[in-house]
């Protein structure tokens, strides 16, 4: 049913338990700070609503903590870029390291090594990020490819079915991209740009094999998250009654968002460890297939921004690239 061992995967988590740690202080503090921030727009709101009335007073609350919760979100959309570079894909480092049967050192040291291997590969945080937008856009339009072929089928029902399928698909590519990442990471090539169009032409021709192992891991998580979800009910009611005027919507959103860090703390890195697997060994002693690439270039745009940028890399003039939005 899938190609890829549990058990491996979480022996990789183990090995990478200095990072594994570091990743549960970065998104369990990007939640506490979501809960703060939220509890803090609430209470203001509780102090405004005092002018008015009962229904003033609840409206007061809700829009309170939605400012707080917007303005914690906003800080979080600035952060998405060292959130990639420091965390996720210096994980990818160390995981690949072990792959190869390298030695790491432990604590502090793990996390210190992994990124100085991420800015020997990028140079920058803005490179990564843009060439991450750019990775990702590529992997949604291979697959997205079902999108088109389904459209030309003049079967109601069969229309409905494909439409769920292709909603899950898109949920099971999201953390695709980083398999990319770690093919640039591996290689260690002079041109992370040319690297990066490779390994999309290896996950294109392998798109069925990946994409197999992807919508069952997908299924996996997703179920396990939901569990987390409601084991987070409990604490985010204590969060919300410490609230002033509870706020009733709370309890529901702080769940989310204690799932929300489990699922990027723990359970993105598992997903991680076992796509590796997939990715590394479906490409071994595979080449990048050319017709695969000049079809990627006759059909996504993303892809032949990633030759272009590769071509001024090349030519020395590596730039500062704007992310893609």
């Amino acid at each position: 049913m899938w190609d890829f061992s549990m058990s491996k995967a979480m022996g990789l988590m183990f090995k990478t338990l200095p990072f594994v740690i570091f990743r549960v202080l970065v998104y369990f503090g990007i939640s506490v700070a979501f809960v703060l921030a939220t509890g803090t727009g609430a209470g203001i709101g509780w102090g405004i609503g005092a002018f008015g009335d009962e229904e003033f007073r609840a409206g007061a609350i809700f829009y309170g903590g939605g400012i707080g919760f917007a303005l914690a979100a906003g800080v979080l959309y600035f952060l998405r870029e060292y959130l990639l570079y420091m965390v996720k894909a210096g994980h990818i480092a160390v995981m690949l390291e072990i792959m190869q049967g390298k030695e790491l050192p432990g604590g502090r040291g793990q996390i210190e090594y992994a990124q100085k291997i991420v800015k020997d590969r990028f140079k920058e945080a803005n490179i990564l990020f843009a060439m991450d937008q750019l990775i990702t856009g590529v992997i949604r339009m291979v697959t997205g490819m079902l999108e088109g072929i389904a459209s030309l089928i003049p079967i109601p029902a069969l229309q409905n079915i494909v439409g769920v399928i292709k909603a899950f698909l898109k949920v099971a590519v999201g953390f695709l991209d980083e398999i990319i990442l770690a093919y640039i990471i591996k290689k260690d090539a002079d041109n992370p740009w040319e690297t990066a169009q490779e390994g999309l032409v290896y996950y294109a021709q392998n798109s069925k094999h990946i994409i197999k192992n992807a919508a069952f891991l997908a299924l996996f998580l997703y179920v396990l998250s939901f569990v987390v979800f409601l084991l987070m009910l409990a604490p985010a009611a204590f969060f919300v009654w410490l609230i002033p005027g509870a706020w009733s919507a709370g309890g529901f959103v702080f769940a989310l968002i204690f799932a929300w860090a489990v699922k990027k703390a723990l359970l993105d890195p598992f997903a991680l460890a076992c796509m590796m697997q997939v990715y590394f060994e479906v490409i071994e002693d595979q080449t990048p297939d050319p017709v695969w690439e000049g079809h990627l270039a006759n059909v996504s745009k993303k892809f032949m921004k990633l030759k272009d940028r590769a071509v001024k890399w090349a030519g020395g003039n590596a730039g500062t690239p704007k992310p893609e939005v």
